[in-house]
């Protein structure tokens, strides 16, 4: 009850504070004219961030939405990134901006597993699609009608822009060699992927991006996993683990998101919303084109580091799968929104593979 109660004395501080500085304000000023048409006026939102600008792919996409979204409207519609923690705690962005003290958030909808379970599904999925079948479903087969669905009875708007490929499977200090030895192992780990490990007797905790490194090199966690090799690179993992696993079972491809408060989402013109979907149109290419380009050299540059990189088992990617199947009946039992996202997600996945084994060649 108490942090309940700090949570929403936080929410009216940065209301009262919006209010105050004017930050909310949505000049309106049409003297401006072209061709005989009123001009579009200039919004100007705070988009509260998840990731620092300064990390590969999950923030410098972020930051992207910022210049994207002043150079394809011509300047009347400004984004401004803030870093992590600057207008709210990274994993208090969903409430502030439900709340409508901030405008806007960068994050990935798997962070609001408490709020809405059923949006993990729109953020990784164990053993789930590629980035291409991911949009596919998301776009075509029913995927977006739920995500909007459940973001706009929270009074946001969410929209999917910006993807990354598969990420690794996570450090460990030791090796993994068999089932075993997740039980009593102390992780770090995200989303649906943690409650599968726990299913293993693993100790999942959720850190944000900036606590990962001391915890890991203290000895607080045991490993961790965090992203693709080209940001695990930049986040100095190698320094305190050296044992590296792929395949990435539990993120074959990630979306992130720009959450908009719904009233004002609402209240744009029907312009400046294509031109924000726009924005994450191209923000979904950029990250996915550039995640592929960077894992290469990062890989090498990481072997030089004297990182030892392994291949999970079988016998291990087999348990792991048996255990993902155990923690989705269950979620699907707990709440009928999660139930009928995988349910879709696995029906437009089954019906794909027609296509999938007879278009695209084989290694």
């Amino acid at each position: 009850m108490g942090e309940g109660i700090n949570k929403g004395i936080a929410v009216l501080a940065l209301l009262m504070t919006g209010a105050c500085s004017g930050a909310n304000e949505n000049p309106t000023d049409n003297s401006d004219k072209e061709d005989g048409k009123l001009a579009e006026p200039t919004i100007r939102w705070r988009m509260a961030s998840t990731f620092p600008s300064s990390l590969t792919i999950l923030g410098t996409m972020g930051k992207r939405v910022e210049t994207l979204s002043r150079d394809i409207s011509g300047g009347s519609i400004e984004i401004k990134f803030y870093e992590p923690g600057a207008l709210t705690p990274p994993f208090e962005i969903f409430d502030a901006v439900s709340y409508g003290a901030i405008e806007a958030g960068w994050s990935t909808s798997g962070y609001w597993a408490g709020r809405e379970p059923a949006l993990q599904l729109f953020s990784a999925i164990p053993f789930g699609p590629s980035a291409a079948e991911y949009l596919a479903w998301y776009d075509h087969a029913g995927g977006r009608a739920l995500f909007e669905k459940i973001y706009h009875r929270n009074n946001i708007h969410g929209l999917i822009c910006g993807i990354s490929p598969p990420e690794a499977a996570g450090w460990y200090k030791k090796p993994i060699e068999k089932v075993s030895d997740f039980k009593g192992l102390k992780i770090r780990f995200f989303g649906l992927g943690g409650k599968v490990l726990e299913k293993l007797g693993a100790s999942v905790q959720l850190l944000s991006g900036g606590d990962i490194f001391p915890a890991l090199e203290l000895g607080t966690i045991d490993g961790t996993e965090f992203s693709v090799p080209a940001v695990d690179l930049k986040m100095g993992f190698y320094q305190a683990a050296k044992h590296y696993y792929f395949p990435g079972w539990h993120q074959q491809s990630t979306f992130y998101e720009l959450m908009i408060n719904l009233d004002i989402w609402r209240e744009l013109s029907p312009l400046h919303k294509a031109q924000i979907e726009a924005v994450c149109s191209t923000n979904i290419r950029y990250g996915l084109s550039e995640g592929e380009a960077l894992q290469v050299e990062a890989m090498a540059e990481l072997e030089e580091k004297g990182v030892i990189f392994h291949t999970w088992s079988p016998e291990i990617l087999e348990a792991l799968r048996q255990a993902w199947t155990e923690v989705a009946q269950e979620l699907s039992d707990e709440d009928p929104d999660f139930a009928h996202g995988l349910q879709s997600l696995n029906e437009f996945r089954d019906a794909h593979k027609q296509w999938q084994s007879r278009g695209y060649l084989k290694d």
